[in-house]
């Protein structure tokens, strides 16, 4: 008779470390979709894959039995995903993508005004609250569209656009004073 992952979840609590081995064999390809859905690199995946169980390891004794397990570990390896996508973006995106400018010629005050137009988009973005951060970061900085941020943030698309209009709101008034 096959165990419930509850009853795995409670061998390993109760020390019993090869049962996490039960676990990870039965979601292991679910976890390894989820990653690919957000990070297409095969070297990076088996690391972040890695690393989702790690974070489940360390987190069994706040799993909530009310939930399916399922949704908790892919919740995990979703919230991970969208770290390092986000902090990726945040360091390597060109100013050309954040923002709208049209360039004559790159004089070198230009490229200091560009440079500092860059820190305080990025900051700006980085001074947003969660909630809008990633959908804006999503949709302007990956190219993902308004559906698929619905589904890889399980929220509904109403929300999503909602979220990325106070967004764009938040980060005009932020940036009022800067000339784009």
């Amino acid at each position: 008779m096959q165990l419930t992952d509850i009853e795995i979840i409670e061998r390993c609590l109760n020390g019993d470390q090869d049962s996490f081995a039960e676990l990870v064999s039965r979601y292991k390809k679910l976890i390894y979709n989820t990653v690919y859905y957000y990070i297409k690199d095969s070297e990076e995946m088996n690391d972040i894959c890695q690393e989702v169980f790690l974070r489940i390891y360390k987190s069994l004794r706040s799993y909530n039995q009310q939930y399916k397990f399922s949704t908790w570990a892919v919740k995990i390896a979703s919230n991970l995903c969208l770290d390092i996508l986000r902090k990726k973006k945040l360091a390597s995106t060109p100013i050309e993508e954040i923002e709208n400018v049209s360039r004559e010629e790159d004089t070198p005050e230009r490229k200091v005004i560009s440079k500092e137009k860059t820190i305080a988009i990025r900051r700006a973005i980085e001074n947003l609250p969660e909630k809008y951060r990633t959908p804006i970061i999503l949709y302007h900085q990956n190219g993902v569209s308004y559906k698929e941020i619905a589904q890889m943030l399980n929220q509904p698309m109403s929300i999503i656009k909602n979220r990325l209009y106070r967004a764009r709101m938040a980060l005009r008034e932020s940036l009022a004073g800067i000339e784009c």
